[in-house]
């Protein structure tokens, strides 16, 4: 059977690809360097790009308006947490939607280390969790994708007992496990770390959790979700006070429920969980990306362009909607999951503070960020969310804006323009900012850095590329620093036309 990398499961010239384990017949799966990010010589991606992450750069000529329909992939942060939440079952589920990207291929690493069996087809998963062998997540992996530490909920819930490295450090703030710990401990667990691996079993016979009534000190999208992914097999009702809201946690929740889980209040701030003995198998579908889409939302208010975005749930960018009409620009939502946004005269300043959803999302401030250097006037930007999450703001200075920084806050005090220039990005939302703020730029921006992008945009230069914008990745040693003052052919706009109303 033909079989591709981890990750980069794009079927050749558009025929339909066969099921294919995601490491068994990867090549890198010896490399102990495979699933690093920074290894010049591994890239998950490499079936569709020149070279690794790190050593290549995306080229961006500014200046072109979009015109056309982007398309929105499954949600990233969803799927990675319902691909955790499929130890949960002792059967086989398949996941539907799920990304072609870096994080996806590492969860499903983690998930196969365990015992369990993955197998993908396009973007449908399907996991075979009928045996699993082992309750200890691998330290390389875990260090590397802060998601997978939360196995720690399901691998507990299922086999009593659960030994998961603690998580590695995030270029945007510290994201402590104890909310964590506190709730399972809640749900009866002995927790403790030693040697950075956080061991936790349930004491008795049995080895079930019992349910508990949990609050939690801030609204945290993890947590919630361990305990509620770890509350579902547990004896007896629990309650999660002040949760999480986030799609992403309905997402989680609906697909627990699909397996028989019995949950009410996703989506608001206290969540009940009823235990059941066991959970079957499904088949379900992913959410859009909200973040995704509403990334490709500003870049065509930045270069005051016309396209759409979708399917996407407009109920998931609320904030967004609103803040872009505050900029001028007008939106529009058709076919219940379309959005289409068309400029308006000019870009208005506004100010913008990050808040827990349903407040205006951390993961769409860097992007936000990067319009608002653009508009008439000053805006405030206010991160709440994370206390290192302002990184970016020094690179868009070098494109040209001017940004001041105290503190949690940031003045954007608007320019007229824009100047292509070097930059690095990072985080993940901020590669796509600096991304996207190279499309309205005057000349070339170089855009390093890429295995965050890497991390969270399925086909990110293709579905730009579709709508008219001037970009392409390259090997790093192809790359000019210096302004090219002409266009290589294989960067002319692509033909496109934007779907009927």
């Amino acid at each position: 059977m033909e079989v591709t990398p981890i990750v980069s499961t794009q079927p050749p010239n558009g025929q339909a690809s066969h099921p294919e384990s995601y490491t068994s017949h990867n090549p890198d799966a010896s490399n102990p360097d495979a699933s690093n990010p920074d290894a010049s010589n591994t890239d998950p991606s490499s079936a569709t790009q020149p070279k690794s992450s790190s050593a290549s750069v995306i080229e961006i000529w500014g200046g072109t308006p979009l015109s056309g329909h982007i398309p929105i992939s499954g949600a990233k942060n969803s799927a990675l947490v319902v691909l955790g939440g499929t130890l949960l079952c002792s059967q086989t589920c398949r996941i539907r939607n799920i990304p072609d990207l870096m994080d996806i291929g590492r969860m499903a690493s983690v998930l196969e280390a365990l015992g369990l069996r993955v197998s993908r087809n396009g973007s449908t998963l399907d996991i075979d969790a009928s045996h699993v062998s082992h309750s200890k997540a691998p330290y390389d992996i875990v260090s590397k994708l802060r998601a997978s530490f939360f196995v720690i909920g399901p691998l507990l819930a299922r086999l009593g007992v659960a030994r998961v490295p603690l998580p590695g450090g995030c270029a945007i703030g510290a994201r402590p496990v104890e909310l964590h710990i506190r709730g399972l401990q809640a749900l009866g667990a002995h927790v403790h770390m030693d040697h950075g691996i956080v061991h936790a079993y349930v004491p008795g016979a049995r080895g079930k959790l019992k349910g508990a009534k949990i609050y939690l000190d801030y609204p945290s999208v993890g947590a919630t979700e361990t305990l509620m992914m770890a509350a579902t097999l547990a004896e007896g009702e629990t309650v999660i006070e002040n949760a999480a809201q986030e799609p992403e946690v309905v997402d989680l929740a609906n697909f627990c429920r699909a397996m028989g889980a019995k949950i009410r209040g996703a989506g608001t701030n206290t969540i009940t969980i009823m235990g059941v003995p066991s959970l079957h198998t499904t088949d379900y579908a992913i959410i859009p990306d909200r973040i995704e889409a509403g990334t490709y939302l500003v870049a065509g208010a930045l270069t005051r362009s016309e396209i759409t975005v979708g399917p996407v749930n407009p109920n998931h960018l609320t904030p967004l909607l609103a803040k872009l009409r505050e900029t001028g620009s007008t939106i529009a939502i058709e076919e219940h999951n379309i959005i289409r946004i068309s400029p308006g005269e000019r870009i208005a300043s506004t100010d913008v503070q990050t808040l827990p959803y349903p407040g205006f999302p951390t993961d769409m401030q860097a992007q936000f960020m990067a319009l608002l250097t653009l508009a008439e006037g000053n805006s405030m930007v206010t991160e709440t969310v994370f206390e290192n999450r302002l990184q970016h703001v020094a690179e868009f200075n070098r494109m040209g804006a001017d940004i001041r920084v105290k503190g949690d806050c940031a003045v954007v005090r608007g320019v007229s323009q824009l100047s292509g220039a070097p930059v690095t990005g990072s985080d993940l939302r901020a590669s796509a900012a600096l991304a996207i703020a190279g499309l309205a730029a005057k000349g070339k921006t170089t855009l390093h850095g890429l295995h965050h992008l890497d991390r969270g945009y399925e086909k990110f230069e293709e579905k730009l590329t579709n709508v008219g914008a001037r970009l392409r990745r390259i090997p790093l040693s192809e790359a000019d620093s210096a302004a090219q003052p002409t266009i290589p052919a294989d960067v002319a706009p692509a033909a496109v036309a934007v779907p009927a109303s």
